[in-house]
């Protein structure tokens, strides 16, 4: 398993920094030859940009382009995120510190602080959209619930997307880095809705502790994707079999066991939906 290093940009994002240096001192050397040439008080005529306007628009492209945002025909569908770099199949990840003590119900069920991941298999290319937030209720802002895998299937392909397969759901939560929590090493469970575990049971059923969407800033990825690691559970397909299961459950509000990346349930039928399961979409990069 994980644990606390050094933060480091994902590579995707390091090998554009040199480029986009480059690109702004361009810009910049343009902006002020064309400043010299230009009445500072004049509006920019027929509706031209001025040096200012063009300089900014440029700083946010580029800005856009290092976040994994990106323009025109290879830009992800609203409310979608691009996801790509080289995803490790197979981590191994070491808990220096479990929160709770031997003996006590989740003894070895939370890792306070996670050692270094290491990868354990030769790493692969991946490039998709994936939902930014759980898919939503009609009614509220809080995150759809009594999802099944198969309505799951249904409400993506009707947005003409898909389910996202775990592997695609993984790298979005941990990045290139292999966190263990979409944050980083280190369990705050400040962070994400997560950690219900008292008072569970409401009226024979289990406690409805959704919370909106996005509600929880800091519960983002390094790709800043938002609640993978609380809010409901998320329904993915296994790469595979999944211990003899196609459908995965992935994240929880209440489970204490289900708040990493890697961490996950199945013993469920496609058929199941409760009051803690929902989902999110991916679709094939543009």
């Amino acid at each position: 398993m994980f644990c606390a290093v050094a933060m480091k940009r994902p590579l995707s994002t390091r090998l554009t920094c040199s480029a986009l240096v480059a690109a702004l001192g361009a810009l910049l050397a343009s902006g002020c030859a064309s400043a010299r040439e230009t009445t500072p008080a004049a509006a920019p005529a027929g509706g031209r940009q001025s040096v200012g306007d063009t300089l900014r628009a440029a700083s946010l492209g580029a800005l856009a382009s290092l976040s994994g945002a990106s323009e025109g025909p290879a830009a992800c569908p609203a409310g979608m995120v691009m996801i790509e770099g080289d995803y490790c199949p197979e981590v191994e990840q070491t808990c220096e510190r479990w929160l709770d003590p031997p003996g006590t119900k989740y003894a070895q069920f939370r890792c306070a602080r996670y050692k270094p991941s290491v990868c354990k298999a030769p790493r692969r290319h991946m490039r998709y959209c994936i939902d930014r937030t759980e898919r939503v209720e009609a009614t509220s802002a809080r995150p759809q619930n009594f999802v099944s895998f198969d309505s799951a299937k249904a409400l993506c392909a009707a947005a003409g997307a898909r389910v996202c397969r775990e592997s695609e759901w993984q790298f979005a939560c941990e990045g290139e880095e292999m966190r263990p929590y979409p944050y980083g090493w280190e369990r705050d469970a400040s962070a994400c809705n997560v950690d219900h575990t008292k008072h569970l049971m409401e009226h024979g059923h289990l406690a409805d502790r959704r919370r909106d969407v996005g509600a929880d800033a800091r519960c983002a990825s390094p790709f800043g994707v938002l609640d993978l690691a609380g809010n409901v559970e998320e329904w993915v397909a296994a790469d595979g079999h999944k211990m003899g299961w196609r459908q995965v459950l992935k994240g929880s509000y209440w489970i204490p066991s289900r708040h990493a990346c890697r961490q996950f349930q199945v013993g469920h039928g496609p058929e199941y939906g409760g009051r803690e399961t929902g989902t999110r979409c991916c679709r094939d990069a543009p």
